[in-house]
């Protein structure tokens, strides 16, 4: 028997008992159906969270900031040292710093570190407000790392850090509110942005929205270019003589370097006193926390699979029985003991296939619409989220994975078909 027959009557033979295949496809149905979901449900979250923490930042950034561990006790309050203690935080003081700050010292420190180039501070300022032409006014923030960010974006482009122009990318939900139109409307807007100095008196610069951002979990607040965070830092600022304090730093390295190298920059970074992260060490963080809980509902999925894997074996060993005579002729018209085995076999996997396909298609045709009504119900505030995510590898790899195992449970009755002697199996009654 060729191949192609072999597959073509385990396709007959698969529905000989129609009832106890049904069955055992059902089964297979419920974990293909959860596997497929939970599968999507970790790919759309885990591409949510890559976008917004891919916004924080290039991948060949480090984001410095002052590593206060050091001088960090197990409780209680910490002395105040001259020597190492930096100015107390204010509220809504843009210029004053924390133990946690940086000073200029620790940029020449991070710029005279072998394999860092381009060290540079992020300047933080404070807004008071926001208005569009006619509009009310709202509170507004702008993003530590917004100038060296890459947003994500709705609508527009990215800020461009080379500009002299004040730019800004607005989040999607300011649109409205500054009746801006439409996001694709709204860039080119021109904003006031209101600010106040450290003596109390307010100003205000104007800047052009080129970009219109998703609403971020991980990046809060607008983003603005270097130009015009250097201009309200310097106005806020307003001739005091105070030191400046930084809450981070960008520091670049070679696109190319390895883990390794990575590691050396870092140790020598906090032998500086200060600590590094990389976007992809903050996305590790995330990604763990989102791999431990779709890992858990993975688990009830396989575990209703192996549930179904003994219904594989009782369908086929049954199936054996009722068979033996017809085993037992095709081994005396010559069939051998391979050729049964992987036709048994085969039974097993097309029950596998059935069951997989059908849980993927209604799992599909399930997550479809309920991605739209989530996007426009629940979770309207979180734009750019798919919660179900169905990647044509994640639909395949189910697929294959449910085929596999019901592969694998076939093969017991499969090698008990097999191993059948064909002069009993014709005096079986």
């Amino acid at each position: 028997m060729k191949t192609t027959d072999l597959i073509r009557t385990a396709f007959a033979n698969t529905f000989r008992s129609k009832l106890r295949t049904t069955l055992t496809v059902l089964a297979l149905f419920i974990g293909a159906f959860t596997l497929t979901l939970t599968t999507a449900l970790g790919a759309g979250v885990s591409d949510y969270v890559t976008k917004q923490v891919a916004s924080l930042g290039a991948n060949d950034v480090f984001l410095v900031s002052k590593d206060s561990s050091a001088t960090a006790t197990d409780s209680g309050p910490q002395k105040y040292d001259p020597a190492t203690s930096s100015p107390g935080t204010g509220t809504g003081n843009p210029l004053t710093g924390s133990t946690s700050a940086l000073s200029d010292s620790d940029i020449r420190t991070l710029s005279e570190i072998g394999g860092l180039r381009d060290v540079e501070p992020v300047s933080t300022v404070a807004i008071d407000y926001v208005e569009a032409d006619g509009s009310d006014r709202y509170q507004f923030t702008i993003a530590p790392t917004s100038s060296i960010a890459q947003a994500d974006l709705t609508a527009g482009d990215q800020l461009d850090s080379s500009s002299s122009e004040y730019q800004v990318i607005l989040p999607e939900d300011y649109v409205n509110p500054l009746d801006l139109g439409s996001n694709e409307e709204a860039v080119g807007a021109t904003l006031t942005l209101g600010f106040t100095d450290v003596t109390g008196t307010q100003h205000a610069e104007t800047a052009t929205v080129v970009g219109v951002s998703n609403t971020s979990l991980l990046s809060a607040g607008a983003g603005a270019n270097s130009a015009l965070v250097a201009a309200i830092a310097q106005e806020q600022k307003a001739g005091s003589s105070a030191p400046d304090r930084y809450q981070v730093a960008v520091a670049y390295f070679d696109a190319d370097a390895t883990d390794a190298q990575i590691a050396q920059l870092k140790d020598r970074i906090t032998e500086a006193g200060m600590s590094a992260q990389t976007i992809k060490d903050q996305l590790g963080v995330v990604q763990t926390i989102i791999t431990g809980i779709t890992g858990v509902l993975n688990a009830f999925a396989i575990i209703a699979l192996l549930a179904a894997t003994f219904g594989i074996v009782n369908t086929l060993l049954m199936s054996v029985q009722e068979r033996t005579r017809e085993i037992g002729l095709m081994k005396a018209m010559g069939m051998g003991s391979g050729r049964i085995f992987t036709l048994f076999s085969l039974e097993a996997a097309v029950i596998g296939f059935l069951g997989s396909a059908l849980g993927v298609v209604v799992a599909i045709a399930v997550g479809l619409p309920l991605n739209g009504a989530l996007a426009s119900g629940p979770l309207s505030g979180l734009s750019g989220l798919t919660v179900l995510l169905f990647q044509p590898s994640g639909i395949i790899g189910v697929i294959a994975l449910i085929v596999i195992i019901a592969f694998l449970a076939g093969t017991l009755p499969a090698r008990r078909a097999a191993k059948k002697n064909p002069i009993d199996a014709l005096r079986y009654e």
